[in-house]
């Protein structure tokens, strides 16, 4: 039996992502997919959405990255996401360069921060299906060799997700705590979504 058995529908998910965590949440829970990740300019998108909260732009980043995929995939299912974290009263998503990420973790040390991780679905530029859920993090504290070290053997993957860390990695090393499910800190609630693609007749009941 193959590993995406209990797809049922005759074209396979799209993934409007070139996340590798969540191709692999999507692989590990036996869904049929491609990748094909979305092309908007996520700084322009939120600048537009002005002073809203952390759960208000990863949902609309979540949004636009479906519709604009599904805009050139008539009739498919197509799954967009993002992840944006807070703390306090500062949003932060991927940092761009290694010092930004350097001094991200500076902030984030002996910190806690949220993670809001939201997705979208559509189809022939209709969204289908939305949700959002949060994880909560107590990084521990981090000296300044530590994050050299860190940043030099994470290389261009430290840039790659928010807080410059992937926790099922070598993000592990800089956490005290998490309290959350592993799929929203991967950046894909995939309970919610199974329980949608359920109802949309798409996965097996």
């Amino acid at each position: 039996m193959s590993q995406a058995c209990f797809w049922r529908a005759d074209a396979p998910l799209i993934l409007a992502s070139k996340s590798a965590g969540r191709r692999q949440v999507l692989a590990q829970a036996g869904l049929h997919f491609e990748a094909r990740p979305a092309d908007v300019d996520e700084r322009a998108i939120e600048s537009a959405l002005g002073d809203v909260g952390p759960d208000a732009v990863a949902a609309a980043l979540a949004r636009a990255k479906a519709l604009a995929v599904s805009a050139a995939a008539p009739g498919r299912l197509v799954l967009g996401a993002d992840q944006v974290a807070s703390c306090g009263a500062r949003l932060f998503g991927k940092p761009e360069t290694r010092e930004k990420a350097a001094e991200l973790l500076r902030f984030l040390s002996a910190r806690r921060h949220r993670l809001h991780s939201a997705l979208a679905l559509a189809r022939d530029g209709a969204i289908l299906f939305e949700t959002l859920a949060h994880a909560d993090l107590a990084m521990r504290p981090l000296s300044d060799a530590f994050i050299a070290a860190y940043l030099d053997a994470m290389g261009d993957a430290a840039l790659a997700s928010a807080g410059a860390y992937q926790v099922e990695g070598l993000g592990a090393q800089l956490f005290e705590s998490v309290s959350g499910d592993h799929w929203t800190i991967m950046g894909l609630p995939i309970l919610p979504l199974l329980d949608a693609l359920r109802r949309l007749g798409v996965v097996m009941t």
